[in-house]
């Protein structure tokens, strides 16, 4: 990792939870569609330095789940607190603006601009100036812009994307789009970060870069992490626990080693013995 300052890393580690309980917590969560449930008895704390990792085949509930907590949908029964606030029912801006950042599997940055101006769009619940401000290009607005793309900055060394800072950023690789969007999240100063598939579709080597900042966003910034993945090998590196779901409902929660050994996540990932049909009796 490039060298950071200590004053690089406690700006760009303002917004982490610093309270005495978990920083998210989802009690019971049932979550359903015109009668089919997404959701069932789902229920965990992520606490401060956490990396906590959500796993489980396709359709198991682990992109339902970030949507609960990011407020883009509401379940029917449970309760989602964040940083000792209920945040059932709340928008996805004020969600994001009481310090939740997500990264999305699809990347959704905006091509024509630079990265720069992309990680400056994850800055904007700290402009704290209005229009006029804005128009007349006053001594506030200016000063909070400069702070702004200093913080931006900043993070563009964190994540080694230095040489692509005034590129547009459809003209990069996939995987410095993947770190880009990684950086946006960063800007926000996040309390709570979501990494939806972080290294969906990469190779080898863009895989191990994005671990090692991941790893790094946990060592030097302190930020809890939750991750879905579906790259075992990478979540059970990473992971400090880990959430194992099975068509949305959960199966076990435990440390890495102990969620591979068990017996119903084995059932759900391999099947067993008595999951295989049994063969058609010779004629």
């Amino acid at each position: 990792m490039a060298v950071v300052s200590s004053d690089v890393v406690e700006n760009m580690s303002a917004g982490v939870h610093t309270g005495s309980g978990p920083v998210v917590s989802v009690e019971d969560v049932e979550l359903r569609f015109s009668g089919v449930t997404a959701l069932s008895g789902v229920s965990f704390d992520v606490h401060d330095d956490e990396l906590f990792a959500i796993i489980g085949p396709n359709g198991a509930g682990k992109t339902s789940i970030f949507n609960v907590l990011s407020g883009v949908y509401r379940p029917q029964v449970g309760s989602v607190t964040f940083r000792g606030e209920s945040i059932l029912g709340r928008k996805p801006h004020k969600i994001a603006g009481l310090g939740m950042a997500r990264t999305f599997q699809n990347i959704e940055l905006f091509e024509n601009l630079n990265v720069v101006d992309n990680l400056m769009l994850g800055r904007h619940h700290h402009v704290g100036y209005g229009w006029p401000s804005a128009v007349a290009w006053l001594g506030r607005a200016r000063a909070a812009e400069v702070r702004n793309r200093r913080r931006c900055e900043e993070i563009i060394d964190f994540l080694e994307i230095e040489a692509y800072r005034q590129l547009p950023v459809g003209l990069l690789p996939y995987g410095v789009q993947k770190r880009i969007e990684l950086g946006r999240a960063l800007a926000m100063e996040p309390a709570l970060l979501l990494l939806d598939e972080p290294v969906a579709g990469m190779n080898g080597e863009e895989t191990e870069d994005m671990a090692r900042f991941i790893l790094d966003i946990k060592a030097e910034l302190h930020i809890p992490m939750i991750l879905v993945e579906h790259d075992m090998g990478l979540v059970m590196d990473l992971a400090d626990r880990v959430l194992a779901m099975d068509f949305g409902r959960p199966l076990v929660t435990g440390t890495p080693a102990e969620v591979q050994a068990h017996p119903e996540v084995i059932r759900a990932y391999l099947g067993t013995a008595d999951d295989t049909p049994d063969e058609e009796p010779s004629a």
